[in-house]
This record gives structure tokens, sequence and C-alpha cells, in this order.
């Protein structure tokens, strides 16, 4: 858990450590700093900065490229503040051309974060599952990714180019694509949103061992859902769920509202949620108390 005083050792040389491994790493989605604590307190070793869910979040709107880089990158330093893990960040189009890449990977790397992922889609992008996508020519976006690898400070720090072009090209086109990427330095590959496990098993074999490969289980999204053990055989090396924690939030918030909305109170629903202390707990309380009295005047 990220303490007040916590040193953090090297995030971008542990996800690759973690991206190495027999087993696909598991990356649930976090919106905020709480919901990455809750992610590294039910034990994952990484926590994934969704794109989608930051835009719901921060400013309850879809993920349709309404976010500045300036918003997300500060999303994503509070949420490394909060945990120890390792944490993926969406950076979207790197938020203009090859210049402005640049400085957005130097931006996500000095906010903590061991991994961006990049993507191919014309400005304003939109959610990867939504219609009506364009794609950058594919020239552009290896500039882009030539522009990233060149910015990173730390040469651990995970750079992922992900391509949208399934739905607005075809499925060749994006493996050539992601061939593409992968030449001009990715460290993993991430095809968006194939329709079908023919296309997933398609993208596996075609792409196994160019790079590490990324799927993107997105929750009630384009692509079927598909279990982890078959992933695994496939040889992706990193899964994303990312928006399961946002749409839980949304659930469990609407439920306690139309308690309260019927009731009156809110006594009914307090069984299900977490008590006042251990909520304060999970967030640090005990911490805050231990160093109030190490730091206490005499």
């Amino acid at each position: 858990m990220g303490h007040l005083l916590g040193r953090r050792t090297a995030p971008a040389a542990r996800l690759r450590e973690l991206l190495a491994a027999p087993d696909p790493l598991v990356a649930p989605g976090a919106y905020d700093a709480l919901s990455a604590r809750l992610v590294e307190q039910a034990g994952f070793a990484v926590a994934y900065m969704s794109g989608f869910g930051s835009t719901a979040s921060l400013i309850g709107r879809p993920d349709i490229g309404l976010l500045s880089g300036t918003e997300m990158i500060d999303n994503a330093r509070r949420i490394v503040a909060a945990v120890d893990i390792p944490v993926i960040a969406d950076a979207d189009t790197g938020y203009g051309n090859a210049l402005n890449v640049l400085r957005t990977v130097q931006l996500y790397e000095q906010a903590g974060v061991a991994g961006i992922h990049l993507e191919d889609q014309a400005t304003p992008k939109k959610c990867g599952h939504m219609g009506g996508k364009e794609v950058i020519p594919c020239a552009e976006m290896v500039g882009k990714i030539r522009a990233a690898v060149a910015a990173r400070r730390d040469p651990a720090f995970v750079l992922i180019a992900r391509t949208d072009a399934v739905a607005v090209e075809g499925l060749d086109a994006a493996i050539a694509r992601a061939r593409a990427y992968a030449a001009a330095g990715a460290d993993a590959l991430f095809v968006e949103a194939p329709t079908s496990e023919v296309d997933i098993a398609r993208i596996a074999n075609e792409l196994r061992g160019v790079a590490h490969l990324v799927f993107n289980w997105a929750e009630g999204g384009r692509t079927p859902p598909i279990s982890l053990a078959r992933l695994a055989e496939l040889g992706f090396s990193l899964v994303l769920y990312p928006i399961g924690t946002l749409l839980a939030a949304t659930a469990a918030v609407r439920a306690l509202l139309e308690t309260i909305r019927t009731d009156g109170t809110p006594t009914a629903a307090l069984p299900g949620l977490p008590t006042f202390d251990a909520f304060t707990t999970m967030i640090g309380l005990p911490e805050v108390h231990e160093l109030e009295q190490r730091f206490a005047g005499e």
C-alpha cells in the first residue's frame, strides 16, 4: 500500500519483470486514487489507469477525447502516489503530433507511472469500443512511437502501441500496423476491439514473439469474453480489465441512493457497506496517527 513516507522502487523495471512472467499479468482498471488502493489491497500486482474511467469520474462524460493531457497526467500522478504497485496509464493519442508525444512521455514518467499506451486514432479520439473511429496513417504513428522511445529517460519505461485499425481498415491492416509499431520500438502491442475469438487467436498467432501482447477485456465491449486460461494459452502477457471497477461502483452508488430515496435514510443499506472505522483504516488513518506521534513536539 502507498504510504505517506513510502519509497517507491523502480516501478518500470518491476513492470517489465511482471510482463516477463509465464502467466498473463492481470491489471484491473483504476479511475482514481481510491479505486487504485482497492486494486492493490485486493492483491493485484499492477493497476491500469483507464481513460474511459478517468473521463467518467473526473467530468462525468463519455470517453470521446474531452480530457486534456494535463488532466490525465494529474490523475495518473494521484493514482501513483496512492499505491506501491506499478501503474500503467492510458495516454490516448499522445495529445498531438510526434513533438507532443515527446512531452507526453516525459510528463507521464515524471508522474511516476511504469508505462503507457499510445494509440493511432485521429484526434479527437473515442473509446476503442465505440463506433465512428478514425486512424492516422501508419507512417505517422510510427513516427510517434519513435518519438516516444527517444523521449523516455528510463529505458525500462514500458511503451505499449495500440492500434484501433480493426474497426476501420480490417484485421490484416491492424496486424501489419502492430508489426510496424514493434519495429519502431514499442515494447508491447495492443490490437484493440477484435470481435471474435477467431480474430483474437489470429492476432496472437501472428504477433506472438514480436513483442509482449496486450488483451483488453473491455467489460461489455465489442470483444467477446474469453477465459484467462485461454489468453494464457494464446500467449498474451497483459490483460486489462478497464472499467469493471467503475461499473461496480456505479451500481453500488445507485443502489444506496435508491435506498435513501425510498426509505428516507441509508439504514437498510448499512450492513452491506464498510463501517466508518474500517474505511478510515483502509485509507490509512492508522499511519496518520503513528506519524502524528512520531513527529509530535516535545
